[in-house]
């Protein structure tokens, strides 16, 4: 029996082996493009050593209804007066209920969302073999952050992992929105799954470059 089918009744242990899993990804989603020239990606969620201090989303004017991703990768852009943030978020389901709940959270709106990057994870390191602080990386950020970042999202892609089940019924009978990418789950508990061919094909269509038939 796999992995999977063994921890179908345990949906928070399987949580936390996508999110393990995901810890070994790089900074820059595998095969992800980018609209325009002059940002930077830098990996939100997971981060080693960081349980606490990590971005999340949330809605202007609200400090209690936050966003917390499993997966979270920021594609800073923009200028220090208009600055910006195209993200990719990754969500594992280990239930339909689960899956309609984070569907949810990311539905289309007219509220603008935002991304919030804590103090502490922009001056830390940028992995364990790279000392850079983050905010270097940060190409509208001349000089070290003293308080935190928060920047509005201009492009929201999700990308949710079902169980194989589920992932099969949804494909069958459910259309994604704009927005929406879905693979089976053993996609992203798989070891080195960021090298999948398929999966590096997924995530180069998860961004709004792939709207346009030359890309700026």
């Amino acid at each position: 029996m796999s992995e999977i089918r063994r921890l179908e009744r345990r949906p928070g242990r399987l949580d936390n082996i996508v999110r393990t899993r995901l810890k070994s990804w790089p900074q820059r989603p595998p095969g992800a493009a980018s609209l325009g020239g002059g940002g930077a990606w830098l990996r939100g969620r997971p981060c080693d050593g960081e349980p606490v201090a990590q971005p999340y989303l949330k809605i202007p004017g609200s400090d209690r209804m936050r966003t917390i991703p499993d997966g979270l990768w920021l594609h800073f852009g923009g200028s220090a007066e208009d600055p910006f943030a195209d993200i990719l978020c990754i969500e594992a389901c280990s239930t339909f209920q689960n899956l309609l709940d984070k569907r949810s959270r990311f539905a289309p709106s007219t509220v603008a969302l935002l991304a919030h990057c804590p103090l502490a994870w922009l001056l830390a390191p940028l992995q364990v073999s790279d000392p850079t602080p983050r905010w270097h990386i940060i190409p509208f950020l001349a000089k070290q952050p003293v308080a935190a970042l928060t920047v509005p999202v201009r492009d929201l892609r999700v990308l949710y992992g079902l169980q194989r089940d589920h992932y099969d019924g949804f494909a069958r009978h459910q259309v994604p929105h704009p927005h929406e990418y879905f693979c089976p789950m053993e996609a992203l508990t798989a070891h080195e799954g960021h090298e999948n061919p398929a999966m590096r094909s997924l995530l180069a269509r998860a961004s709004a470059a792939s709207a346009f038939m030359d890309p700026p």
